[in-house]
């Protein structure tokens, strides 16, 4: 996968993909980093698409 942004259902879906298999991934490697910046990706289309009742 191509890091690119998250704009629809289905780029969401093969994120969330991509990082489930870059979970174990070490933190300073290539796959580390890649999982680094799909993770803050994904949280930013979470916080525009997902509304959280806060009570």
């Amino acid at each position: 996968m191509n890091i690119k942004p998250i704009k629809t259902d289905a780029d969401y879906r093969e994120a969330l993909k991509e990082t489930e298999s870059l979970m174990t991934a070490d933190f300073n490697t290539p796959e580390g980093k890649k999982l680094d910046v799909l993770v803050t990706l994904i949280e930013a289309y979470e916080l525009k698409h997902f509304l959280l009742d806060k009570k």
